[in-house]
């Protein structure tokens, strides 16, 4: 790698063809946002300065990890290297630019184009590729001696110069100066009425300057940008599969990595297990021995050691099941600490609530956390250790069950339960024999 690199991402845009209100670069992507994947691949080769050339728009949506260029107005990818150099002004070093919407970028791929660019003694170093379909990309021109000459744009390319199959992947590595003389020399006498960066490239070399073309042996897919939603979907599962596989390979079981989407961020301890149609989104952790699915979903949720989720359950953010618990069928559990092989088994609520060790909560539990009176924040439900609550049990927080207490079916607890307690007793059925035959007569007559 050269001695200094300063890598700017291209994240200007405002993306129309999403047809969304947010920018296109601010999309969500298993757990970030589409530009954070290209800041993280270009984080990671160690650059001196990381610029992020970005709209009005968008400018306040990055934390101090970048710096912000702001390209006041979409005058093209030529006006948004010029914003990145004036946020750059007096470096001296190579400037990787890489496009902002492409969010399969591997890290790998940018050290190989920054050494290749460091070996090749070039002004420019562009990264080419070929594609087995044909995709709306730069067509690389060489003159008469195979030397790179100009990138021409799909549509200002001729017939013959789109028959070209050698692709431009967008990415590139410049001489400092050698890129802020030849953006001097840009204009906008094009289809799009924009300046070109691509048009750099035939400047430098104009100049007497060398452009030099890398060809990436990686998958197109990794190359390719997103401009539409089934853009997102396609990157959106190519990231899936490039997670899973790498906790598939870490010991993970994840039974069909297809239906099981899972957040960069989330930790899978080795012989954990991963159902199918499972969502692991935030900070989810799930240890060893855990079982999650099918038809779940865990958001910022901490799944101990030989935990079962599921199926069809739902951990909401704060919800920690200790070692050996359950959350089963049909279960939302939110802010909750469940204890040590407590369970939760069907059809429940429980929210905003601690459940001590070795407790069973009966099916249609629903911890009743939020008063009535606006003013008063959100209560908590406490149940003891050892603790047998029955079917249909409401908790109107806040109130404790003590330790190795019972509850009746159908109770509303409003009041603390001491430990060893038996609370409820609801008013016992009635039952009016005949009555239904009797008022069926009556109805006759």
């Amino acid at each position: 790698m050269p001695t200094q690199i300063a890598a700017v991402i291209m994240a200007g845009g405002l993306g129309t063809r999403m047809r969304s209100q947010l920018p296109k670069h601010l999309h969500p992507l298993l757990g970030k946002r589409l530009v954070d994947w290209v800041i993280a691949a270009a984080g990671a080769i160690g650059t001196e300065r990381l610029v992020v050339v970005t709209s009005p728009e968008s400018a306040s949506a990055y934390d101090g990890s970048v710096e912000v260029a702001v390209q006041e107005r979409p005058l093209g990818t030529g006006d948004a290297a010029a914003t990145a150099l004036v946020a750059l002004e007096g470096f001296e070093g190579g400037v990787l630019i890489i496009p902002g919407d492409a969010p399969l970028v591997t890290a790998e791929l940018l050290e190989d184009l920054v050494a290749a660019h460091a070996a090749g003694g070039a002004d420019v170093t562009l990264l080419t590729f070929t594609s087995p379909t044909p995709l709306p990309y730069g067509r690389i021109v060489r003159d008469e001696s195979g030397n790179v000459a100009r990138i021409v744009e799909e549509r200002d390319a001729t017939d013959e110069e789109r028959a070209v199959e050698e692709l431009n992947a967008s990415y590139y590595v410049f001489d400092a100066a050698s890129l802020g003389r030849a953006l001097e020399q840009l204009d906008a006498d094009n289809a799009q009425g924009e300046l070109y960066l691509t048009d750099a490239v035939e400047s430098i070399v104009a100049a007497g300057g060398r452009a030099v073309a890398h060809r990436s042996e990686a998958d197109p897919v990794s190359l390719t940008g997103v401009n539409t939603r089934a853009d997102l979907a396609q990157a959106a599962a190519a990231l899936r599969d490039r997670i899973n596989e790498g906790h598939l390979l870490a010991g993970v079981t994840i039974v069909d990595p297809k239906t099981a989407w899972i957040d960069d961020s989330v930790e899978l301890e080795a012989d954990s297990t991963v159902q199918p149609f499972t969502v692991l989104k935030g900070a989810t952790r799930v240890a060893a021995g855990a079982e999650i699915g099918p038809h779940a979903v865990a958001h910022d949720a901490d799944i101990g050691p030989s935990a079962l989720v599921g199926p069809f359950c739902y951990l909401r953010p704060g919800t920690v099941l200790a070692a050996g618990a359950k959350a089963g069928t049909f279960v939302e559990i939110k802010n909750t600490h469940v204890g040590e092989r407590s369970k939760v088994p069907h059809l429940s609520y429980i929210g905003d609530a601690d459940i001590g060790e070795d407790s069973n909560i009966g099916a249609g539990a629903i911890t009743a956390n939020f008063p009535h009176d606006p003013d008063q924040p959100k209560q908590r439900t406490k149940i003891g250790r050892n603790v047998r609550t029955a079917v249909h049990n409401a908790f109107v927080a806040p109130v404790d069950i003590g330790d190795d207490s019972w509850t009746a079916a159908g109770t509303v607890v409003t009041d603390d339960v001491p430990p060893g307690s038996l609370a409820g007793f609801p008013p016992r059925q009635v039952t009016k024999e005949g009555y239904v035959s009797a008022k069926r007569d009556d109805d006759d007559d």
